[in-house]
């Protein structure tokens, strides 16, 4: 080394001298730090030859950019620290591993040029330390802050922490506590420029206490975090250790092999494109889930239902249409009208690939056959059937089912239905389409609109699957009792074909044919057990039931073979019984009806209506009473406001006619009137009772009887004419099954009895009428020594109002 002056006995002082400089990357050496050092580049090799060629000392200078490969005499630090080497070893990729030990500080005062590595003119930098309280107090507290600093810094050991306390030079301290410490390079390079004691522990001190806070953040950070993974890191790894325990136990993981399970079917399965989509999205999900959280369940009942519809399954339609008929006819008597539709829709079947299901609408009272019906033709198609209720259904969710952010959601009835059907071109039937109802939670019917629409129901878009699903293949059938309780949306969707009820002779086919056999068979009896003669079954159908389906007449058979059953089991399976009209009082009790009522006696005052129900038509008989008084009029039978009016209507009638009838014209001053509908607790409304009260009036007022044979309906006008009214089949088949012989009908109804059975037109009269006057001269019993009307004055203004002339053309008809 070639050294311009230095006393030997200065630890360090002003002396200049020179020698080799090791630029150093990311670190800086302090004064009696041992660090071993690795040496790639070439100069820095150069300058450790050489200082190993001398007296083993070399200035160690850190780099203001660790990252220079070849640094430059304005990219290393002014101040460094001249080292003694103390070992050295050269390893076999060319690199130099150098142990060296810190001596004193040193400032570079010039760069000597150099051609093999750098060479530095130094000086000696004298420290300045002087004992004093200050520095004490320093010395302590950076000695605590370290302590401290150790306690969240597992890399300071117990042995650092030994040598720390055993070091009394303050200088010297500060230098090896700052070497632990990973304070950045600019950092430790300010301490190592800083000669002051006093000063550098307290930028020391400083900076521990920054390092401290910066762990103690980190640690609270780290807090949370490990707070908020808590929770699931637990069930995971209780997770993992069930597996880990049913796996030793020979159980297998249930879990991973439902997951392959299921990722098998979402391959086999056949689904529309969004679908499949969206089920491949969710099982993607799915695989990434811990297997007890509830999201996962969430998801993997999602994608159970979408792989358990039915998206392309089908069964094939049976396209016979002789065999159609003789199932249909095999399973229903009669209904010739929808039978005629359905074989009408398996024949355009035939001819066309697919067509838009149709939408019917079987309306009719109770019993006669809708639902079953359905069935029937399910079975005649060779189509899977199912039924759906709405009676009561009230909230829109039922049809559309609801969101899966609900806890709890399920697809809708609709959905569901199909799931159990596992079909997608099943017979559908909506039972009791007319009994549904609307509260808070929206109208049921507006979102089956969309699924009886054929121009919608191709996407219909359940809540729950957020899928459009087609709905057009499926043959819905909807039944009702009553048409006017079906919001008009809906029913301009569906084909109404009206099912009116059954005849005497329909019910006793059906009894014969079906109803005896389905009830010997229910209650495990042979028809060798019991014996139905025509004429026991007509005397239960005419004394036990009155209605216009057949459900209350097979309940009656049930009882009647219940009652059989016992005897056979008393007597033995060869038992035998023939029903009598004695024994079927017995078993069924007291006649519950009379039939014949309409074959008694004439009656003033009392004539008989008809009515429709929705349980099918039914006879009303109405009675009038004059009893002497001051021309009150009181109308009872808890009447509707319909009604009412018509019996006012019917009143100013009989009063505008009194004269022409042979009434006493002040009648109305001097008797009061009492109009009655029998059956006061039930209610009772409706356009087509006016004509039968106008008869009950005139007779009671004329004192002439009425036709107990006869029936009536019509509603009637001020100038005495006679509306239309509907419900004409229904009404016709009440007094075929009241016995009655004739039947007055408004004339505008002739062209509604084309849907009467010719049957029953062959055992009943029905006479058309027009005016109050025709239904007059049929209805009324007059004496042979009476006329029933009689020649008013001429000119009398009553003539000239009633005058019988057909209306203008801008007369308005309301009827």
């Amino acid at each position: 080394m070639f050294k311009l002056t230095r006393n030997k006995d200065e630890q360090s002082g002003s002396a200049t001298f020179a020698m080799p400089l090791l630029p150093l990357r990311d670190i800086v050496v302090f004064p009696s730090m041992v660090v071993p050092l690795f040496v790639g580049r070439d100069k820095s090799v150069n300058a450790l030859d050489k200082a190993m060629a001398t007296d083993k000392k070399i200035f160690l200078a850190a780099q203001t950019k660790a990252k220079t490969d070849t640094p430059g005499e304005s990219d290393i630090y002014r101040v460094g620290t001249v080292a003694n080497i103390l070992q050295i070893l050269r390893l076999p990729d060319g690199t130099v591993k150098v142990l060296v030990e810190g001596d004193f500080r040193a400032r570079i005062s010039s760069f000597i040029p150099h051609p093999d590595h750098f060479f530095v003119s130094l000086e000696g930098l004298e420290e300045s330390e002087d004992e004093s309280v200050e520095i004490e107090a320093l010395r302590r507290g950076v000695r605590a802050a370290f302590d401290a600093y150790s306690k969240h810094n597992k890399k300071i050991n117990q042995e650092i922490l030994d040598a720390v306390a055993a070091i009394d030079n303050a200088s010297r301290l500060a230098d090896t506590i700052a070497a632990y410490m990973p304070f950045k390079l600019d950092v430790k390079q300010k301490l190592l420029e800083t000669l002051g004691v006093a000063k550098r522990l307290e930028k020391l001190f400083g900076q521990i206490r920054s390092e401290i806070e910066i762990l103690q953040t980190e640690e609270r950070i780290k807090g949370r975090v490990k707070k908020q993974m808590e929770k699931t890191q637990r069930e995971y790894y209780l997770n993992e250790q069930m597996r880990a325990i049913q796996k030793e136990m020979g159980e297998k993981d249930d879990f991973k092999s439902e997951l392959e399970e299921l990722e098998k079917r979402i391959k086999r399965k056949k689904l529309s494109q969004e679908a499949a989509a969206k089920v491949r999205a969710e099982f993607k999900k799915l695989k990434l889930m811990s297997p007890m959280s509830a999201e996962a369940t969430v998801v993997r009942n999602y994608i159970d239902w979408i792989l358990s519809l039915p998206w392309y399954e089908k069964t094939r339609d049976k396209l016979d249409i002789d065999e159609s008929i003789r199932i249909l006819d095999e399973d229903h008597y009669g209904l010739e009208k929808p039978k005629e539709r359905i074989i009408e829709y398996l024949a355009v079947q035939a001819l066309v690939k697919r067509i838009k299901g149709p939408i019917l609408c079987f309306v009719g009272p109770p019993g006669v056959g809708k639902t079953s019906l359905a069935k029937s033709i399910a079975r005649a198609m060779n189509r899977n059937f199912i039924r759906l209720s709405l009676g009561g259904v009230r909230d829109e969710a039922e049809i559309r089912g609801h969101r899966r952010t609900y806890i709890g959601a399920m697809p809708g009835k609709i959905i569901q239905s199909l799931k159990k059907v596992k079909s997608n071109n099943p017979v559908f039937c909506l039972d009791e389409v007319d009994k549904m109802s609307m509260d808070f939670r929206g109208d049921p019917s507006a979102a089956l609109l969309e699924v009886l629409d054929p121009e919608q129901n191709f996407s219909f878009n359940d809540h729950y699957l957020d899928l459009d699903y087609d709905l057009s293949e499926v043959f819905f059938i909807t039944t009702a009792n009553n048409l006017h309780s079906i919001p008009p949306p809906l029913r301009d969707r569906m084909e109404i074909i009206q099912i009116a009820g059954y005849t005497e002779f329909d019910k006793l086919n059906i009894g014969r044919n079906f109803l005896v056999a389905k009830q010997c068979k229910a209650n495990g009896l042979s028809l060798d057990n019991i014996a139905f003669s025509d004429d026991m079954l007509l005397y239960i159908i005419r004394h036990y039931t009155k209605e216009a389906g057949v459900r209350n007449l097979e309940r009656e058979i049930a009882s009647i073979c219940r009652k059989v059953a016992k005897e056979v089991v008393r007597r033995g399976p060869e038992t035998r019984i023939e029903l009598t009209e004695d024994l079927v009082q017995e078993y069924l009790g007291i006649p519950k009806f009379r039939y014949g009522v309409a074959e008694e006696k004439d009656e003033i005052g009392l004539a008989v209506g008809l009515a429709w129900t929705e349980f099918g038509g039914d006879i009303l008989g109405i009675e009038t009473v004059v009893m002497p008084g001051k021309g009150k009029v009181q109308i009872t039978g808890k009447l509707g406001d319909v009604m009412q009016e018509s019996a006012q209507a019917a009143l100013s009638y009989v009063r505008s006619r009194a004269k022409r009838l042979g009434i006493d014209p002040d009648f109305y001053q001097n008797f009061d009137i009492h109009v009655h509908v029998p059956e006061g607790a039930i209610p009772k409304d409706g356009p087509s009772a006016g004509i039968t009260m106008a008869t009950s009036i005139v007779s009671a007022l004329a004192r002439i009887p009425v036709r107990s044979d006869l029936a009536m309906t019509g509603e009637i006008t001020l100038r005495g004419r006679v509306l239309p009214i509907g419900g004409l089949k229904e009404k016709i088949l009440a007094a075929h099954r009241a016995l009655l012989k004739t039947v007055l009908i408004p004339k505008d109804n002739a062209k509604d009895l084309k849907d009467i059975p010719a049957k029953i037109l062959e055992e009943i009269q029905v006479e058309l009428v027009e005016h109050m006057d025709d239904v007059l001269r049929k209805a009324m019993v007059v004496p042979e020594d009476r006329e029933l009307f009689h020649e008013e004055e001429a000119g009398a203004q009553q003539a000239v109002m009633f005058e019988q002339k057909p209306p203008a053309a801008d007369e308005i008809r309301a009827h």
